[in-house]
């Protein structure tokens, strides 16, 4: 299928760089969609982070190098450390040795091969969703910088709902809301061009009473319901992007991804993913 064949396409753009600059906008184009949704796709298709991939298979490489005699200052700078010691931590990190012991008797190292992307076929478990067409609306919150390198934000988000909630941010916000979606919003403001931003917000026509305002612009989206646990829905996400998206006749559109909590239960949480989509024949990304 074309969606996997593009993902392909970017782990060969990542194997023939991998001793130079991978650039992640590259890997967005090539996979036709952007720098962040890529990398959310990346993790969930392949069950880690793009950075910790790229890191282990330039350290499988870097532990041949070694074995063959290389010198570990010239093979820490043909994988782009700057450093011997920046190296030293890569490379011990991956091993669980120093780079000095591969050349050993007895020193096992690892080896993380290039990764493939298939259709799996798994149980038949339903997935209802609903396609919306929406125009641009406002919304009003706080929201928090994002790294683009998704795997430096996976603290900050919780922490950042943990003292909206402490604070009465989230009550404040509660009472602004007043045009669908309507719930408390986590906005994933991602696109390549601007500075990445994640919102705890609503969707409001009120007076932004002292909060940041960000527009969502006018999409389609496909929107998938659940309840449970707050971690459920990454649960969710995960299933989105693995089983429904690479079928579905539809591919990440070019706006934010927003979660909308209805339930402010966080252990009975009942909340919504929406996921920007354009149709692959639309001729929108091919």
């Amino acid at each position: 299928m074309e969606w996997v064949k593009q993902l392909n396409e970017s782990i060969r753009y990542i194997e023939e760089h991998l001793t130079g600059e991978i650039d992640y906008e590259q890997l967005g184009k090539i996979a036709c969609c952007s720098v962040y949704h890529y990398q959310r796709m990346f993790t969930y298709m392949a069950g880690v982070s793009l950075s910790e991939y790229i890191r282990r298979r330039r350290m499988s490489l870097a532990a041949v190098d070694l074995q063959g005699g290389g010198r570990v200052i010239d093979i820490a700078a043909k994988y782009g450390y700057s450093s011997p010691t920046a190296f030293n931590r890569a490379f011990q990190g991956v091993h669980g040795v120093a780079p000095s012991a591969v050349r050993g008797e007895g020193i096992s190292v690892k080896s993380y091969p290039p990764i493939t992307f298939r259709i799996s076929v798994k149980g038949a478990e339903e997935m209802e969703y609903r396609i919306e067409t929406k125009e641009a609306f406002r919304i009003v919150g706080v929201s928090c910088p994002l790294e683009r390198e998704l795997e430096k934000n996976f603290a900050v988000v919780p922490q950042m709902w943990q003292d909206a909630a402490v604070n009465g941010t989230i009550e404040k916000l509660a009472g602004m809301m007043d045009t669908p979606p309507m719930g408390l919003l986590g906005v994933s403001a991602c696109g390549d061009a601007e500075q990445w931003k994640y919102f705890i917000a609503v969707s409001s026509t009120k007076d932004n009473g002292g909060f940041e305002e960000y527009t969502v612009p006018a999409a389609t989206w496909a929107v998938f319901s659940g309840e449970g646990t707050n971690t459920s829905i990454q649960e969710l996400e995960q299933r989105i992007v693995t089983e429904w998206l690479p079928s579905s006749g539809y591919e990440y559109g070019s706006a934010p991804d927003i979660e909308v909590y209805l339930n402010p239960d966080p252990q009975n949480a009942k909340y919504e993913v929406w996921i920007p989509v354009v149709q692959k024949d639309s001729g929108k990304g091919l």
